[in-house]
């Protein structure tokens, strides 16, 4: 058992953090508070090859793995940078397309995730599904050779910058159950019908969230990806990625508060000495510090079972805990960060109450911590079902 990161995900950290610290958590609030996208930091990580580490390297990708896809994304938080959608584009989208794509599918998209040139949104959530995905209602139904997709979809990333959407669809009910057959398509977000709306929210990042909807949307036959009816299998493989990249963005930004909170505390003197002297000061920063590296450790286990193929339970659980885990301790560390700061804390100069909302958002999404704990108890502690 050995903790340390390998040469090559130590020189990929400082690369990234070469580049993040470059253009800092000023560059991000400003962007976001702007209305703008990060397409400077974005296009610089992909000339690098860093957005596509994950990516198969027989098309083009670094050949890594999420473990360190992971990393990209923690260390960017960790200069104040939690770009959202490389938990969408790379961790969820290319992963499954890497999955189950065809082979024409896999040439088509793969290259472009590789080299960081595409930019694809999810889609699964919807006003009246939430968490139970059985009760998905976006239907697409066959017509010839393309199917007709029908339907809402909510609180979609970044769906004005990407080129394409990996939609998830009912295409179907399963007999025995009642419950929804589901399906993938790979929809062009520019396709008559398709419609989005902006969703405002108190959240400061580039990556805005949108309503959409799909009227008679038109797919060619060969957007369906993997296999028809059998597309939430197929989407738990991108899951536990996005939870294990949300667990590693939360991290960096209790990383990030916590580093700032630090210095702050060695600088600011009150009655002639370092606040950093007082036990009621440093006592909660150390808590948050442990509670941040902890999480760390189980978002690197993780990502580890998801790269190794390990028991897809051994992986589903990890994943979870490790989003919990790091949810929470980031938000442990930023709030305890802001109190560092006294009133300072809330001012935009800080830069850490606009970190509230990103930090937030993760204890409710991609999936809340009352359905982790509802998996917890029913999959690691063999409790009856809840739910």
């Amino acid at each position: 058992m050995d903790f340390r990161e390998t040469d090559e995900q130590q020189m990929l950290r400082e690369a990234v953090d070469g580049i993040a610290s470059k253009y800092g958590h000023s560059y991000f609030a400003g962007r976001a508070r702007s209305g703008g996208n990060t397409d400077e930091l974005w296009n610089e990580l992909a000339e690098g090859g860093f957005l596509g580490v994950n990516v198969p390297a027989e098309y083009g990708g670094g050949g890594m793995g999420i473990a360190e896809l992971a990393i990209v994304l923690e260390q960017l938080a960790t200069n104040g940078c939690p770009l959202l959608l490389l938990v969408v584009s790379p961790a969820i989208c290319a992963t499954i397309i890497a999955h189950f794509g065809s082979t024409a599918q896999k040439e088509s998209w793969l290259p472009r995730f590789g080299s960081g040139e595409l930019k694809m949104a999810f889609a699964i959530t919807e006003p009246d599904a939430g968490s139970n995905s059985h009760k998905i209602a976006t239907t697409a139904t066959r017509d010839g050779d393309i199917w007709r997709l029908n339907g809402t979809k909510y609180y979609i990333s970044g769906a004005d910058e990407s080129e394409a959407v990996l939609v998830v669809t009912r295409t179907g009910v399963d007999e025995d159950t009642g419950r929804g057959r589901l399906s993938l398509f790979l929809v062009d977000l520019d396709s008559a019908g398709l419609d989005k709306t902006l969703i405002p929210v108190e959240i400061v990042a580039p990556e805005k969230q949108f309503t959409l909807f799909f009227d008679n949307v038109e797919v060619p036959a060969d957007r369906l990806l993997g296999t028809e009816g059998d597309g939430l299998r197929q989407v738990f493989v991108g899951l536990n990625p996005e939870r294990i990249m949300t667990a590693a963005m939360a991290s960096g930004i209790g990383r990030y508060a916590l580093e700032k909170a630090a210095a702050y505390a060695r600088d600011r003197s009150v009655w002639g000495t370092p606040i950093a002297r007082h036990q009621g000061i440093s006592h909660p920063l150390a808590k948050a510090k442990i509670e941040v590296e902890l999480a760390r450790l189980m978002c690197q286990k993780a990502a580890w079972a998801c790269d190794s193929d390990a028991d897809p339970g051994v992986a589903g659980e990890a994943a979870n805990m490790a989003k919990y885990a790091a949810a929470e301790a980031a938000l442990g560390a930023l709030d305890q960060a802001i109190q560092t700061h006294g009133g300072n804390g809330m001012s935009s100069e800080y830069g850490l109450a606009d970190m509230w909302g990103m930090a937030r958002l993760m204890r409710t999404a991609p999936v809340s911590r009352e359905m982790i704990l509802n998996f917890v108890a029913q999959h690691s502690l063999h409790l009856p079902k809840s739910y």
